[in-house]
């Protein structure tokens, strides 16, 4: 599976901008005032994780290979959607066709304006951080009360299902009404499970990017609140892996922004990566944390699921310290798992599968 982050916020708040830095090339058009941006721009960017460019230097050392196997990471698809503005929800701005691309990602990251900059045009509904992510947020949240107010109460002698989306239906039309966020209204389980038909924006897993001047990143902007500086993000993408490093250590970070906003993507997400290693590919694959190994198997090819036998497991700890599959072996530090052992993050799995 690959995560799809959608980028939005007011107009001229730093998001195409971000966007192409994320991206490290200039995909999205960058312009001084509103709607710059009028389809989503569609990107995907390489998962950092230096675990790989590890197990790659084994894979090479056992196998005596003259050259490095390829390394292939987990992607992240980044969405960069068009400024909403004040009245998006009943059409202002392109609002209605921009709310219908945010329903497509699997996490929202609104871009917020911190930095000073009098030379960037604010939008008319836009006058500081805290101004800003109300709009947006009330955009979304009355935009789902219109999806909520479209649907109608069962006929009589329902199905359970019918009656648990109803019952969820009325509770996240209150909860909307009263200003929350459709993934803070407390729904059962199964009120949950019924909902999900309903594609509500603002269900979805949210975080902020705070774009904020060189100088404030190290600040603390509370829970959920990445400060990433979009100019510094641009310079960053110029530069070699080496000078990126020493550019960071300089601004007093340890992670660029690309790094800090994927992270908080597999966590809200609760993501984790299992990884693969041999003679013609190390690679990372992306799956829920809680995945078994069955399911696990079958993110690699659909087949695997039926076929699984059984999957042999060591953690990157030992793969490393014992350098490879053959020591892990030898040291007896890799098992054989059944269908339903639970996937770790950083397990290198090999996956025993029939004909």
């Amino acid at each position: 599976m690959s995560l799809s982050i959608g980028i939005v916020g007011l107009p001229n708040v730093g998001k195409s901008t971000l966007f192409n830095a994320l991206l490290k090339k200039q995909q999205a058009f960058v312009a001084n005032y509103p709607f710059a941006t009028i389809e989503p721009n569609i990107g995907i960017v390489s998962v950092p994780d230096e675990r790989l460019n590890r197990l790659s230097q084994i894979e090479k050392d056992e196998h005596k290979m003259s050259g490095f196997p390829p390394i292939i990471p987990a992607t992240v698809s980044f969405v960069d959607i068009a400024g909403l503005v004040k009245g998006a929800s009943v059409g202002e701005g392109l609002g209605n066709k921009f709310l219908s691309h945010i329903r497509e990602v699997d996490a929202i990251a609104q871009v917020v304006r911190y930095f000073k900059d009098s030379n960037i045009v604010r939008s008319d509904s836009s006058t500081d951080a805290k101004n800003d992510l109300e709009v947006v947020n009330t955009e979304l949240i009355l935009a789902d009360i219109q999806t909520l107010e479209k649907q109608q109460e069962p006929r009589k002698a329902p199905a359970k299902e019918d009656i648990y989306r109803w019952e969820a239906v009325q509770k996240l039309r209150k909860g909307l009404n009263e200003g929350k966020l459709a993934k803070d209204v407390q729904l059962t389980e199964e009120e949950k499970d019924a909902a999900k038909g309903l594609q509500l924006m603002t269900s979805k897993p949210m975080f902020i990017i705070a774009n904020v001047d060189e100088e404030d990143l190290k600040n603390d902007y509370g829970p959920d609140v990445i400060p990433v500086c979009a100019k510094t993000e641009s310079e960053l993408s110029e530069l070699s892996e080496e000078e990126q490093i020493q550019y960071l250590k300089e601004l007093g970070v340890e992670q660029s922004g690309l790094e800090r906003v994927i992270k908080e993507g597999y966590k809200i997400l609760d993501l984790i990566s299992f990884l693969t290693a041999g003679e013609k590919e190390v690679r990372a694959w992306t799956i829920k944390k809680g995945t078994n190994a069955v399911n696990a198997a079958g993110v690699i090819h659909t087949d695997f699921t039926k076929k699984f036998i059984k999957a042999e497991v060591v953690s990157f700890d030992n793969f490393v310290e014992f350098v490879g599959w053959k020591g892990a072996r030898e040291h007896g530090k890799t098992m054989f798992e059944g269908r339903d052992y639970i996937v770790k993050d950083g397990d290198v799995v090999e996956f025993k599968i029939g004909t």
